[in-house]
């Protein structure tokens, strides 16, 4: 049975913490510009002392600024900042400035591991028999008391097979958010369609004559019913991961880039708002699975925290997953400051089957 490791938050009642000062903060003069000597933050939990308080910056967010505002930290993305905007300033993370960071929360032990050990990375070469069921646990025990968001590249669209797990996946509950750009759902949709992705059979893989025309065809078609729920109802669509979240009223971001062809309807072009609506996801999120997307990955990592405070005021883990056939990729986003991910190396199309088998959903 999963079960959640317990929060240990700092004694604030011993040193150094009694006798270190409050923060010092500087007010903002220029709109997107933090005052010199700005505090960032990190994906672990970090404590600032305000009038004798140790407060916990509760919504937090890697490279973000924190802000003194009514009673609470907040975390603010530094191009957001407002003129008179309270900001933390100093750069120890010892409480010497009133600014302690804390990644030890969710320790439960203290076994330590040899000095010298073979393959302590994640890489082809590593056994992932363990993470599939302690994924399918986690997956049950959030469905209840959690939010999944799940990170999507276009790969996963290509399979038949995949696309109908996924599928699977939302109608069972184990989906509360899903984020993506413009190609995986085009090809979901062309899928669902054409039977094809970029022309190609999504079982068989043969080609379609004119198939190079498919995708283009999905998507004007789906500018033409105005959105993509309507496109599923004018052509009576049911199959695939677009047809599942629309029926379950799953929420889903569609973030734009400079390569992405018609786009889609709800895609978002403006860089900013894409971040934002993403961000707005991510806010409760609990469990967080990445697949097959670098970019996405990386971004989405960033913007999640290794820590959540929940509306009962318990602070609880974070888990965050990334799932890619390149070691490279999954390696990245640790060393991006996403330290808290781990990593699986593997075809996403052959990921998702195996756990939507390990789910009882296949």
């Amino acid at each position: 049975m999963f079960k959640l490791r317990t929060y240990h938050a700092p004694d604030f009642s011993q040193e150094p913490f009694c006798s270190a000062p409050d923060v010092h903060l500087e007010p903002v003069t220029i709109a997107g510009a933090a005052p010199d000597d700005f505090h960032s933050m990190s994906i672990y939990s970090e404590y600032f002392k305000v009038g004798g308080e140790w407060l916990l910056a509760e919504e937090s967010r890697m490279d973000c600024t924190p802000v003194y505002q009514n009673g609470r930290i907040a975390v603010v993305e530094p191009r957001n900042l407002k003129p008179g905007d309270l900001v933390v300033t100093g750069r120890t993370e010892d409480a010497s400035q009133g600014i302690y960071l804390w990644s030890h929360g969710f320790e439960e032990t203290d076994e330590k591991t040899d000095a010298f050990a073979f393959r302590l990375k994640r890489s082809r070469e590593t056994s992932f028999t363990q993470d599939y069921e302690d994924i399918a646990d986690l997956l049950r025990h959030e469905k209840e008391h959690g939010k999944i968001v799940w990170v999507m590249g276009p790969a996963f669209s290509f399979d038949a097979g995949a696309r109908d797990a996924f599928a699977r996946l939302v109608d069972a509950g184990y989906v509360q958010a899903m984020l993506a750009g413009n190609a995986l759902a085009t090809h979901d949709l062309e899928g669902a369609y054409l039977h094809t992705a970029l022309g190609q059979d999504i079982v068989t893989r043969q080609n379609m004559p004119n198939g190079h025309y498919n995708h283009l065809e999905t998507i004007n078609k789906c500018r033409q019913a105005g959105s993509i729920a309507a496109f599923i109802e004018k052509e009576h669509l049911d199959n695939g991961i677009m047809c599942a979240l629309e029926r379950n009223h799953i929420p889903y971001v569609l973030a734009g880039s400079i390569r992405d062809d018609g786009p889609l309807p709800p895609v978002i072009g403006n860089v900013y708002e894409a971040q934002d609506a993403m961000r707005n996801q991510l806010r409760d999120a609990t469990t967080v699975i990445t697949m097959a997307t670098m970019l996405h990955s990386i971004a989405t990592g960033n913007m999640t925290p290794s820590y959540r405070v929940m509306p009962d005021g318990t602070i609880r883990e974070v888990y965050f997953y990334i799932v890619d056939i390149s070691e490279f990729t999954v390696n990245k986003l640790a060393d991006r400051g996403s330290l808290s991910s781990q990593g699986i190396v593997t075809n996403v199309q052959d990921f998702i089957t195996h756990l939507a088998r390990q789910l009882n959903l296949l």
